[in-house]
């Protein structure tokens, strides 16, 4: 998967809005600026700006004008997962060239091929469908990633022995 950085933004926004959440019954929510996410992360205004819009649309945000206004999540932080927020600003978490990858067939030799692009989304699911907002802003990430966070091979780019060999080279 290639975490693009409209992804990567969208991902941090929701969580700044996550960390301004007031998990209080009968709380106001709290409404953050544009401008005060993307100066948290680094990030341009327009582009941050046009992410909140694209969540917003999605269902994710909401939005209020005026001095108290901003945008606030639409949900309680520990009801939205990022695969929530990676499936709204790019739409399913794997395709193959715009199919869902259980739509896909091949021929021949390859035929097992799409089972290896279903293999693969279940395997993202199983990390973006059970990390919510809520877990990254407390800082706390279910036990099933944190398993996954402690394996050293995570770490690397390539797992120790796998090195792509390219022939003649």
């Amino acid at each position: 998967m290639r975490i693009t950085a409209k992804i990567d933004y969208a991902v941090r926004a929701c969580v700044e809005l996550a960390a301004a959440w007031d998990s209080a019954p009968g709380a106001a929510p709290r409404f953050v600026k544009a401008e005060s996410i993307s100066h948290a992360q680094a990030a341009p205004d327009a582009f941050v700006l046009g992410i909140l819009n694209q969540l917003k649309r999605a269902g994710l945000v909401v939005s209020r004008r005026g001095a108290d206004g901003g945008y606030c999540l639409a949900h309680p932080p520990e009801s939205i997962v990022v695969a929530d927020v990676v499936r709204a600003i790019d739409g399913p978490l794997a395709n193959v060239a715009g199919s869902y990858v259980e739509d896909v067939s091949y021929a021949g030799a390859a035929a097992p091929v799409r089972d290896v692009w279903v293999a693969l989304r279940a395997a993202m699911r199983s990390v973006l469908d059970t990390v919510s907002l809520a877990d990254i802003a407390g800082g706390e990430l279910p036990p099933d990633v944190r398993r996954l966070l402690a394996d050293e091979t995570a770490w690397s780019t390539r797992p120790h022995g796998r090195e792509t060999r390219v022939r003649g080279r």
